[in-house]
């Protein structure tokens, strides 16, 4: 059976997709398509659905929250903080698996932060 190899985007409405493109590229890295798309590193990717009504993403309406991988998760939530982001951690969220905490992008969406363990 031909599988995917990959996740080849993320597409989703936004208010001001210019704007919120580059609030993406400047705090978490993350380039549209000019000069390039951005490239991730190979690693584990989760594809999970979750029940309809999980509180897990935050506000009802939503319906997805990306996750990104990052390799010190200290380190960008310092980072975070000092261009005056508000990220969120909770003790629950640290588990076998790693590392997580959330912040939400200038239209309030969830973000997920990732360090997996070892």
């Amino acid at each position: 059976m031909e599988k995917v190899n990959g996740i080849g985007g993320v597409f989703f409405r936004a208010h001001d997709p210019k704007a919120l493109s580059a609030w993406y590229e400047e705090h978490l890295g993350v380039n549209y398509y000019d000069p390039a798309p951005w490239k991730q590193r190979e690693g584990y990717t989760v594809f999970a659905p979750f029940a309809q009504d999980t509180e897990y993403f935050g506000r009802s309406e939503q319906q997805w929250m990306i996750n990104f991988r990052v390799d010190d998760l200290t380190v960008m939530i310092a980072q975070l903080k000092a261009a005056g982001i508000s990220v969120e951690t909770r003790a629950e969220w640290d588990s076998e698996v790693g590392k997580f905490a959330r912040i939400h992008d200038p239209e309030g969406n969830p973000i997920e932060l990732w360090q997996p363990n070892q």
